[in-house]
């Protein structure tokens, strides 16, 4: 049998085992975040993790975190931003379906969020790192990380580079990531505020009230049950419910059997917790997909489906082109590029050089590698002359591709076979406000209750950015903590 989720009664519980003003579950962005807010509000907060230690799936990532508006780096470096165009942006690329109350609040609210972020000792590096790619390989502070400057975007919003990392040497891709130096001087803070945590402790159910109010949780540790008293509110941020199957085929199928970008933690406990007490959801089918090529070649080259056409301006944001394979393509994409591209594109610096792997097929010419590339003839060939011809004018009227990555393909020609080369992870969950306070299926707020992160949706709705999972978790995190610490 599965294990329930249903709220125990409050008026059951003899004894408690912990007790704070503020309990949290969960010890990552959205986590730490609320911990320091409560706390500086003047509340004893305790935190709970699953795990053996702080960090969750922020300590492991690219560190990555959406902050625009005019904050100091974007100036330091010659950037212009303002928090009505970074509104305009956020709004444009993060639907169908965003919540504007979250994204006005986001985007106005990002300059005080970068000085609490420095406050708290996170350091970005004055320095901009230009060039397409998954991550930053250096220790650069700034950088394009949703396609800001790439076709439709930059016609609807003026371009900014909103991608803040922290400062970090020595980063390797999926192993060693900022997101741990965007996690460490923020726990630090937690601690030297009080902040108490419990680890290998994992949030199971709610307690509730005769009228609903959420009074504390039941966790588990090493087999046993732990009943945790929280005397003003209860704080989600769990994550996200990429490793729960069940869920998977419920919610976003498309993310069946990859999932990505998301750690196992991520079973989607708080939103079954929550839901078990009446919360509402949102945007359950949203999903971020990663697409595991190169961004330096495919800037270089052109990307077409299962019919030898393309679909998508190749320099845009990675995220956008995995959901386009993914759920427009049938999760088909061919790379084709030509050997000077292929060549200049091995000359550059990549953050994922393993993605650079040999081609599939190779031939003299176009209408060679089609035939050996299986597709109806005349296809590629017809794709690769329209694209070929207004290239050497330096456009690109069919997807508006950047001049300075137009070149007529010629010579010898290759391509990579890139079906199925996505994952991805989930973007909805809890319906919160922009207080954080989780809302009913009758649209009230659950008293006692409060989320962030990726257990909520925040303010992607369905596209994505890099950055605004960070982002958003620590800033909507913050407003959690204050919620709670208030009663």
């Amino acid at each position: 049998m599965p294990e329930s989720r249903r709220p125990v009664a409050f008026a059951d519980i003899d004894t408690w085992d912990l007790e704070a003003d503020v309990v949290i579950a969960g010890h990552g962005i959205a986590g730490v975040s609320a911990a320091i807010e409560a706390a500086r509000a003047g509340a004893e907060v305790l935190i709970l993790d699953r795990a053996g230690g702080w960090g969750g799936a922020a300590a492991l990532s690219g560190g990555w975190i959406y902050l625009g508006g005019g904050t100091p780096l974007q100036r330091a470096l010659g950037f212009e931003d303002s928090a009505e165009n970074m509104e305009t942006f956020m709004t444009a690329a993060l639907g169908p379906g965003v919540d504007g109350g979250k994204i006005h609040a986001y985007a106005h609210g990002s300059l005080e969020h970068y000085d609490w972020l420095t406050g708290c000792g996170v350091v970005f590096k004055e320095e901009f790192w230009g060039e397409p790619g998954w991550e930053v390989p250096h220790d650069e502070g700034l950088g394009y990380s949703g396609g800001e400057n790439a076709s439709p975007f930059r016609e609807i919003a003026t371009p900014a580079p909103r991608g803040h990392i922290p400062q970090m040497t020595d980063k390797r891709t999926g192993v060693r990531g900022a997101g741990y130096m965007l996690m460490k001087p923020l726990v630090e803070t937690a601690e030297t505020l009080g902040v108490r945590a419990e680890y290998d402790t994992r949030a199971q159910r709610l307690v509730t009230a005769a009228d609903g109010t959420v009074e504390g949780l039941v966790a588990r540790r090493f087999g046993t049950d732990v009943r945790v008293r929280a005397r003003r509110g209860v704080v989600l941020a769990t994550g996200s419910f990429a490793y729960n199957a069940e869920m998977i085929e419920a919610y976003a199928p498309r993310l069946i059997g990859r999932p990505a970008a998301a750690i196992e933690e991520h079973d989607g406990a708080g939103i079954l917790m929550a839901q078990a007490a009446g919360a509402a959801l949102a945007h359950m089918d949203a999903t971020e997909v990663a697409f595991f090529g190169d961004p330096q070649m495919m800037a270089r080259g052109i990307l077409v489906n299962g019919r030898g056409q393309r679909f998508i301006a190749e320099d845009t944001y990675g995220g956008r082109i995995g959901q386009a394979v993914l759920i427009q393509q049938d999760n088909a994409a061919y790379l084709v590029m030509d050997m000077d591209a292929h060549e200049e594109a091995l000359g550059t610096e990549t953050s994922t050089p393993y993605f650079r792997q040999p081609p599939t097929w190779a031939a003299e010419t176009v209408a060679e590698l089609e035939s050996d590339m299986g597709l109806p003839a005349g296809t590629l060939t017809a794709t690769v002359d329209a694209y070929n011809r207004h290239a050497a004018d330096g456009a690109d009227p069919v997807l508006h591709k950047k001049a300075q990555w137009l070149r007529p393909l010629s010579g010898p020609v290759a391509a990579w076979d890139m079906r199925g080369f996505t994952a991805g992870f989930t973007l909805g969950g809890l319906r919160t406000d922009v207080d954080s306070r989780v809302l009913h299926v009758d649209g009230a707020p659950i008293p006692g209750l409060f989320a962030a992160g990726r257990c909520t949706s925040g303010v992607c709705a369905g596209g994505y950015a890099s950055g605004t999972s960070l982002g958003d978790g620590s800033f909507f995190g913050r407003r959690a903590g204050v919620s709670a610490a208030s009663g």
